[in-house]
């Protein structure tokens, strides 16, 4: 199992996106592209909550990019 480390700066980024509460953009390997906020990560993936209150959870291995929605 990866271990979780904070001290990594995409960890830390992410984690403020979650502790922000901000809208989100995830780029999937599958080509889809997923809105919404973060409520939490873990090593191996995040969970992402849509406009209909809808929770996907995304293996990190899945992304492409995540990114603040503008």
């Amino acid at each position: 199992m990866t271990e979780f480390d904070t001290s990594l700066p995409g960890i830390r980024q992410v984690q403020n996106y979650i502790k922000n509460k901000q809208e989100v953009e995830l780029k999937l390997v599958t080509d889809d592209l997923l809105v919404g906020k973060l409520i939490w990560q873990d090593a191996n993936s995040l969970c992402l909550i849509d406009h209909y209150s809808q929770e996907t959870i995304i293996w990190r291995q899945a992304l492409v990019f995540l990114k603040p929605k503008a």
